[in-house]
């Protein structure tokens, strides 16, 4: 009788990283939600990272240890930016392109203009660059003591969804998750990014040595009244999950300037 022959089935690998640091109570819930559905590792900054947008570190020596902070997961801290943790992650931890990377759970908002300042979905987007599907998840909530239930139950659906099919590998979806009971959530929709930004103005003060120092303050506004924007969707207690790209063109707008600018005078 001939031997049945079982194929061991391989474990996708799942790259973690985040911009609050890799003691942040955000990144251990998003590793706790998904580490039985691969071989998780986490690279992540060794203090917060945020608003750093897609800055690398060029100037300095960039730093890398192991450490234990996650159960049975391995795990190291990075001296440098999110975008900094995905390329040493690929290149000196993992020697390969993981199945999938997954930034967060950022605590705080990355909707709307955010997605160009923040450093969590700026490690998401390097790894669209580096053909390698990712998404970035957010919970409009600052706190460290935020509920991240919902935002890590909703995280392990969408992975396990996308883990389960062939997909695109510059997919990079920006999720957002409103600071709402789990069981209030309505639950995921794709949206486009809302026409928002902040309404900035900086205030001026002075230290104790009487030197002048400014301060970034200001109000979010929003300018679409779309119902399909991520702004609408976590308004009414949806989960917003944008499609986002690092090509920047804007080929409606090319397409119109071809007939105002010529090759010839």
């Amino acid at each position: 009788m001939a031997k049945a022959i079982y194929k061991k089935k391989i474990k996708p690998v799942i790259l973690i990283t985040n911009d609050d640091g890799v003691s942040a109570p955000g990144i251990k819930a998003l590793v706790q939600a998904v580490k039985d559905l691969g071989k998780v590792v986490v690279v992540a900054p060794d203090k917060p990272q945020s608003g750093m947008g897609h800055a690398i570190t060029i100037g300095h020596p960039l730093r890398l240890s192991s450490v234990e902070i996650f159960d049975e997961v391995e795990a190291y801290q990075c001296s440098g930016t999110p975008v900094d943790c995905v390329k040493l992650a690929v290149d000196k931890v993992l020697h390969r392109k993981p199945d999938i990377c997954l930034s967060g759970i950022n605590h705080g908002a990355n909707h709307s203009i955010n997605v160009i300042y923040s450093g969590t979905m700026s490690a998401a987007l390097e790894a669209s660059i580096e053909s390698i599907p990712s998404i970035g998840f957010s919970l409009l909530d600052y706190s460290i003591e935020a509920d991240m239930s919902g935002a890590a139950y909703y995280a392990r659906l969408l992975v396990k969804q996308l883990l389960g099919k062939k997909i695109n590998k510059h997919l990079c979806l920006n999720v957002n998750v409103p600071p709402a009971p789990k069981e209030l959530l309505k639950g995921l929709k794709l949206c486009r990014q809302a026409y928002a930004k902040y309404e900035e103005r900086f205030d001026e003060r002075n230290d104790p040595h009487g030197k002048k120092y400014y301060w970034l303050t200001g109000e979010f506004q929003n300018f679409d009244k779309g119902k399909d924007t991520d702004v609408w969707a976590l308004e009414h207690n949806f989960i917003s999950v944008v499609p986002v790209q690092f090509d920047l063109t804007n080929y409606e707008l090319k397409a119109r300037l071809q007939k105002v600018i010529t090759s010839k005078l």
